[in-house]
């Protein structure tokens, strides 16, 4: 399944520091700090955008459906199926007819505080017929909040990051 190709994410920063002397780095998301991003373990994976389908508003369904390449290593039944991401942990059933996620999905979706352009990564640590587990990782879409406060950039008049 690697071969579908996402690149692991690499920090080039080291996570903010209390400790006196280190140096601090700012965080790309204006909000609170997210869990950390990991290498992948190798095992099967893939990802998915988000659109406003998959978390959903007051107009639309929140449900998400998996890749067809990814589920034909699922289960073809109805499964549980326990999410994490970090310490925490979500459960929810894998409808393997259907290849989505049931309506559990959005609570996953609101404790994460997830957004259309966002990324999930989902990598199946656990797969068999009685049970699945995936670990998640979010890639967030937003723009660097250090970013939101500059002018502008145009071909004249580029944004440099420093």
């Amino acid at each position: 399944m690697n071969e579908v190709g996402f690149d692991q994410p690499k920090s080039e920063l080291e996570p903010e520091s209390e400790r006196e002397g280190e140096p601090v780095f700012p965080t790309d998301s204006c909000e609170e700090v997210d869990v950390d991003i990991e290498p992948l373990s190798g095992k099967p994976f893939c990802h998915v955008v988000l659109k406003k389908s998959h978390v959903g508003d007051a107009h639309s369904v929140c449900q998400l459906k998996l890749p067809a390449h990814f589920s034909r290593v699922l289960p073809n039944k109805r499964v549980p199926i326990i999410l994490t991401r970090g310490e925490r942990s979500w459960e929810t059933t894998y409808h393997g007819t259907h290849k989505k996620f049931d309506i559990r999905w959005k609570v996953f979706v609101k404790d994460n505080k997830l957004k259309v352009g966002d990324v999930c990564v989902f990598e199946a640590m656990e797969c068999n017929d009685s049970a699945l587990k995936f670990k998640v990782q979010v890639l967030r879409g937003d723009f660097p909040c250090m970013l939101l406060d500059k002018e502008d950039g145009t071909i004249n008049n580029p944004l440099v990051v420093e």
